[in-house]
């Protein structure tokens, strides 16, 4: 028998299970003004699409929107569930702001846990609304 091919035959299989067991969790969120807390008339909307790779926990999103009152002034994703605000959690670097925004994150696992059930929120801010003007929650897709 050929011992150090089946080593490597077994190195191989190893592999493919640890890269089998990798997947892509794909998000989305709608964007408007009616979800931000308080709640604005707005006309801006937008979408928010993400990828989260269980593997590396690197998230890449794309962020586009339209009619807001003037431009982004920050945008971030945020851990709250509907209807509440929370803290910033993963912010959108400045020079990013203009539609289409795109950009990645590495994510701890609290922050995987709080994206997986639904506890986090993506809002665009601008000079007109501080708090925010357009908001959406971030759902597996």
């Amino acid at each position: 028998m050929n011992f150090k091919l089946m080593g490597a035959a077994a190195a191989l299989s190893m592999l493919m299970a640890a890269g089998a067991q990798a997947a892509t969790v794909n998000y989305m969120a709608m964007l408007d003004g009616k979800s931000e807390v308080p709640a604005n008339a707005e006309h801006g909307t937008g979408m928010v699409e993400g990828k989260l790779d269980t593997a590396t926990k690197v998230f890449t999103y794309t962020v586009t929107y339209k009619d807001l009152t003037g431009p982004a002034t920050a945008a971030h994703f945020h851990t709250g569930a509907v209807g509440a605000n929370g803290p910033p959690t993963v912010p959108v670097p400045a020079a990013a702001l203009a539609s289409p925004m795109h950009g990645e994150a590495t994510l701890t696992d609290a922050q995987i846990a709080a994206f997986d059930a639904g506890g986090v929120y993506f809002n665009i801010h601008t000079a007109a609304h501080g708090p925010g003007e357009i908001r959406g929650q971030v759902m597996k897709h």
